[in-house]
């Protein structure tokens, strides 16, 4: 039988000991949130025979099913693997995973369609001048969702230094820049929507981290009004399509713009014809919505799965939500709390403003759906921050479980 080593503390030195294979894995059911995985698997499970319906009926190809399967199971096996580490180690590596990540955004603020042989850095996948990705051969990468995690682990390093003194001018100057510069970045990049949930992310880990409350509230103040008249004063600020589709929200039966209404027209369609139990998956009588693999798969989802099928994914990720949370508000180090605050704020956010954009509540600014949208490595790195959500649920689970002993 197979065998693996562990190192176990004892007396104030560490001794190995070899453990079965397989009362290894028990124990580390044992200890894992074993339904939090099982929510991320069941999303994944929907998502690919979601995407197996529009390659049959509207692409001709199982490739998009095929890539989120393979994605999902490496995502899977890397939860697991992040699980088991230490959290207060991932964030301390904050100068390997910051370089990493940081160094892939960096050149797609510069380069913009650049061919280097076999990779293509600053690559426009969706022809909205947005050049956040690379084309290596056939397939796409975002490093902006690497950086996503980076910035979730550095910043709540940051708050946990910090803490109980968030308020003070110079750490709070500290922390606005902490916000402000990846933020910043992305919108460089061209990506406004991943720009918006990066900012999002900050706010809300920076008033978990105890941003005061009339702060909050002024801020809130400065940034509608300075963003209204900004706005009034420099509407040129705005690209033409992103100032159109916000138009859109606002009158979406104007027939100047048919063009850009266009895709949520038909995604409130496709939501409003499914019905309680909706078309069927492979039926070919779906409403056709445009990119329906990617942003608006929450409509092709409820037009095959009808209302039934979108209300049980809304509490899918409704349930990954609060568990998430869960998670942090358990955990007694600020450290723990805090990523998880920051994971459950990407999650959270992301979910709000994809069904705000195929509800017609929001404007489209192309932000995927977490682990529906079609997209390998948005949903790896989805699956990371589940690795880590674990981490902080097991070492939580180790600190209890050790004080008990003691006690």
């Amino acid at each position: 039988m197979a065998k693996f080593v562990e190192m176990r503390y004892n007396k104030g030195i560490y001794q190995e000991r070899s453990l079965p294979m397989y009362p290894l894995i028990r124990r580390y059911l044992r200890r894992v949130d074993v339904v939090y995985l099982l929510l991320c698997a069941a999303c994944s499970a929907i998502s690919v025979a979601v995407l197996l319906s529009i390659g049959q009926t509207q692409l001709g190809s199982n490739n998009k099913a095929s890539v989120q399967l393979i994605a999902s199971l490496l995502g899977l096996m890397l939860a697991v693997v992040f699980s088991t580490a230490d959290y207060h180690a991932l964030a301390r590596a904050w100068p390997l995973h910051g370089v990493v990540a940081w160094g892939l955004v960096l050149p797609t603020l510069f380069l913009h369609n650049v061919n280097t042989g076999l990779v293509t850095i600053g690559y426009d996948a969706g022809g909205t001048s947005n050049y956040s990705w690379y084309r290596v051969g056939g397939m796409t990468f975002q490093p902006a969702e690497l950086a996503k995690i980076s910035f979730i682990l550095t910043l709540a390093l940051h708050l946990s230094q910090v803490r109980g003194q968030v308020n003070r001018p110079k750490n709070l100057l500290l922390l606005f820049v902490h916000i402000a510069l990846p933020a910043a970045a992305i919108h460089v990049q061209g990506d406004d929507g991943t720009a918006l949930v990066f900012l999002g992310i900050g706010l809300v880990m920076l008033y978990a981290g105890g941003l005061s409350h009339w702060l909050v509230a002024g801020g809130l103040t400065a940034g509608v009004v300075g963003g209204a008249a900004l706005l009034t004063l420099r509407p040129g600020i705005l690209k033409g399509y992103q100032f159109k589709r916000i138009l859109a929200v606002l009158t979406p039966d104007d027939p100047a713009l048919a063009d850009i209404t266009y895709q949520q027209n038909k995604g409130a369609m496709a939501i409003g014809t499914g019905g309680l139990t909706g078309q069927g998956l492979l039926s070919g009588e779906h409403i056709f919505v445009p990119n329906a693999w990617n942003d608006f798969i929450f409509a092709y989802l409820a037009n095959v799965l009808g209302f039934l099928g979108a209300a049980a994914v809304l509490l899918l990720l409704f349930a990954l939500c609060l568990r998430t949370l869960r998670t942090g508000l358990q955990c007694p180090d600020a450290l723990g709390c805090n990523i998880c605050v920051g994971i459950f704020a990407a999650l959270f956010l992301q979910c709000v403003i994809n069904i705000g954009m195929n509800l017609q509540v929001l404007p489209v600014i192309g932000v995927t759906l977490p682990f529906f949208s079609a997209g390998g490595s948005s949903v790896v790195m989805m699956y990371l921050c589940v690795g880590i959500v674990l981490s902080v649920g097991m070492n939580t689970r180790r600190s209890k479980l050790e004080m008990q002993q003691i006690l």
